[in-house]
Formats: C-alpha cells, sequence, structure tokens
C-alpha cells in the first residue's frame, strides 16, 4: 500500500481525474480513501511516508526546455571564456570578459505611511498601498576576473543606452589597451543576433578588440551578472520604499561601490561536462513526456 500511496503522489493529479493543480498530503489521504486503498488513514502517515523518499507534490519548480538549436555550441563558448579559454586557446593576462544585461522598469513606490523599523517582537512593517513615482532601468556589467562593476541608470533600455554602457567602459584602462574584450550579452532587444555585432563594430571601430558574444535563448543563468542582479533585488530593492524618483540611482550606485569593496570574482564551476550531462537529461525528459502523452 505504500508503494501504491507513493506511486499516486509522482502523477499529477489530472491523471487521476481529481481537479487540482497538486497534491497535498491531506488531499492525497482523501484520494487513496475514496479509491478504496485503505479505509482510513491520515495526512501526517502520507507525509511521513513520502518524506522517506523526499518526494513532495506539493511544492513545484519552474523551468523551460532549450530550444535554441545551436544552445549547446553558444552556451560552450561561454563556459570556455569563465574558464579562461576561447576557442581552444587559453586566454591572455591583457583578454577581459565582461557580463553585461539590464534590469528594467525599476520602478520608485512610495509607500502612503511611512516603513517602520523592526522593534521586540514585531517586525519590520511597510504599508501595502503606494503611489508610483516613475521608473528607471539599470544597466550593468561585471569584469568577470576583476570582480568590476559598471553600472548606469537610464529611463529606458535600448540600443543606446547600451551603447552608451559600452563606451563608458571601453573608454577607460585596461580595456581600452586590452587585446580582446569578451562581451557576453544575451538575446534582448538592445543586443540581439548577428545585426547587434556588426552594429558594435561599426560604432566602436576605435576598439577592434571588442567581442560581442551571445548567450543561447533562455539562458540568462549562464550570465555571471545575474548573480549580482538577484543580490541587488534583496538588498536594495526589496521592499520597495523611495521617497522620490531620483533615490533610485543614488542608492544604486551607493550600492554598487559598496559591494565592490568586498567583491570577489564568482566561483563558477559549471563546465562543458556539466552542460552536456544537463542536454543529456534534459533529452530524456523530453522523450518520457512525449511517450506519458502518447499513453
Amino acid at each position: 500500500m505504500v508503494v501504491q500511496v507513493k506511486a499516486l503522489a509522482c502523477e499529477l493529479p489530472s491523471r487521476s481525474g481529481v481537479a487540482l493543480s497538486r497534491w497535498s498530503a491531506e488531499e492525497l489521504a482523501a484520494e487513496v480513501i475514496s479509491s478504496g486503498l485503505v479505509a482510513s488513514i491520515s495526512g501526517s502517515t502520507i507525509w511521513r511516508w513520502l518524506n522517506e523518499d523526499a518526494i513532495r507534490p506539493w511544492y513545484r519548480r519552474s523551468w523551460i526546455f532549450p530550444r535554441d538549436p545551436a544552445f549547446e555550441t553558444k552556451a560552450g563558448r561561454v563556459l570556455d571564456l569563465y574558464h579562461g579559454s576561447w576557442e581552444g586557446q587559453a586566454l591572455s593576462a591583457n583578454d577581459f570578459v565582461l557580463c553585461a544585461d539590464e534590469k528594467t522598469s525599476i520602478q520608485a513606490r512610495r509607500r502612503l505611511h511611512p516603513t517602520t523599523p523592526p522593534r521586540p517582537h514585531q517586525l519590520t512593517r511597510v504599508e501595502h498601498e503606494y503611489k508610483r513615482l516613475g521608473a528607471w532601468a539599470y544597466l550593468v556589467a561585471w569584469d568577470v576576473q576583476r570582480a568590476k562593476l559598471f553600472g548606469r541608470c537610464e529611463r529606458k533600455t535600448g540600443i543606446r543606452p547600451f551603447g552608451r554602457l559600452v563606451g563608458e567602459v571601453m573608454r577607460q584602462p585596461p580595456y581600452c589597451d586590452a587585446e580582446r574584450v569578451y562581451w557576453i550579452v544575451d538575446n534582448g532587444s538592445s543586443h540581439r543576433g548577428q545585426r547587434s555585432i556588426h552594429r558594435m563594430r561599426r560604432r566602436y571601430r576605435r576598439y577592434p578588440e571588442l567581442v560581442l558574444v551571445h548567450l543561447p535563448i533562455h539562458a540568462s543563468w549562464l550570465n555571471q551578472v545575474e548573480i549580482y542582479l538577484s543580490i541587488l533585488q534583496r538588498k536594495v530593492l526589496t521592499p520597495n520604499d523611495f521617497g522620490c524618483l531620483h533615490e533610485i540611482p543614488d542608492r544604486l550606485r551607493s550600492f554598487q561601490r559598496r559591494y565592490e569593496v568586498l567583491a570577489k570574482p564568482f566561483r563558477w564551476e559549471f563546465t562543458r561536462t556539466d552542460l552536456a550531462n544537463l542536454l543529456a537529461k534534459l533529452d530524456a525528459n523530453v522523450g518520457h513526456a512525449q511517450l506519458s502523452r502518447a499513453a
């Protein structure tokens, strides 16, 4: 019976004709009773049985299958850069790797009542209602080897704002005198596809060392600057409480300086071997899903 309960927990409720998106322990108990498998059982018993095998159907995790036909090739190039090589050759001491991205629509929300600090037996309290004061976009580049940040606030993203970030970085040493400067970017509209590569070559002819490297589609998790943006979201923008619109650039720049004082290069351990194993696992899951639908 325990095996049957675990098997049921590993199926989507819809497969059993139950109008639920996911099981809870209590709902699994009700289902096994209604199916006649047992006369009586508690949700806590179900939970204990499932916990033996770390089965938790009440949790979920979102994910997406790679749909870029050149996913492995593009991702592999980025991983090579993180581990110090490009097209089979080791990077020199005069080569630099930058990851860039934009955080769009950072809203300034002024709470209708002031936020109160924590007190004994009381959490920080943030008023639910707020007034929108406008928004900024934050464009940022992260030097993978030097743990150096470059950020600028713009009223919107686009080709020109991104170009201003690139120009700001490339005009200063050591990048203006580098042998190669690799810019790892996603496929956002500011720097999408082969046209963006040609555009950068035309605009920055004085910097022939600039190499734009695109991530695969839906692979932001391979962009190291996303780690910094995640930290920024947790430590600076949550909760969102600003007195005016211009507080946002000031706070972002201040945090950027604060972070750089202690920043170290991220310890990137995901390799081409890990990538190949992941893609093989995803291929197996696709095959399993197709068989399930056919059944």
